[in-house]
Formats: C-alpha cells, structure tokens, sequence
C-alpha cells in the first residue's frame, strides 16, 4: 500500500532533533551534499515546521502525487508557503524514494 505523504511527514516527526540523528547528519556533511537525505533522518524542528507549512498548501491532487512534482512545482510550491526550496525538494525526492521501496 502506497504510503501518503501525510504518513510520510509523519514519520518524519517522529526523529526531530534526535541527537543520534544530528550526529548521522554531521557526519556525512560536506560540500558535495551527501547528507541532503540525511536530513530526512531527523529533520530540525524548524525543518519540519517548514515542511508542514508546504504540505498545507498544496492542493489534493499535489499531495495524491506529489513524487510526480517537477523541480519548477516544488520550487512553486515552496515559494507560496514562503519556506526553504531547498528543503522541500529534499523532502519530495525522499518521499519518491520511499514510494519505490
């Protein structure tokens, strides 16, 4: 059964600000982005408002399939809730990959 996106940020919610998760964050840190999705392992408590706002915003159909999102759409999106673009694609291609497990 697919996983919805609100059970995806849900999900989420459940490591905010764990220290372990900081430490998996700080770890694979660098320049080269390698920890982007290790953001999703436990996103600050500002990230996860960020990403509540966003969800909020999107319409049913957007969230029936956001992994279909393209770049310009999410940046749309993110734009509109007045979040960090970044963040939210990080979150989306997350949710993507999770649908493909």
């Amino acid at each position: 059964m697919k996983v919805s996106l609100l059970e995806y940020l849900d999900k989420l919610s459940i490591c905010v600000d764990d220290e372990y998760g900081r430490q998996i964050r700080q770890r694979f840190a660098d320049n080269k982005g390698t920890a982007d999705l290790a953001m999703l392992a436990s996103p600050s408590s500002e990230e996860l408002e960020q990403l509540k706002k966003a969800v909020a915003i999107m319409t049913l159909s957007e969230k029936k399939t956001a992994e279909k999102l393209n770049d310009e759409q999410v940046a749309k999106i993110a734009e509109d809730a007045k979040i960090d673009a970044a963040i939210f694609a990080i979150f989306i291609n997350g949710y993507s990959l999770e649908l493909k497990k």
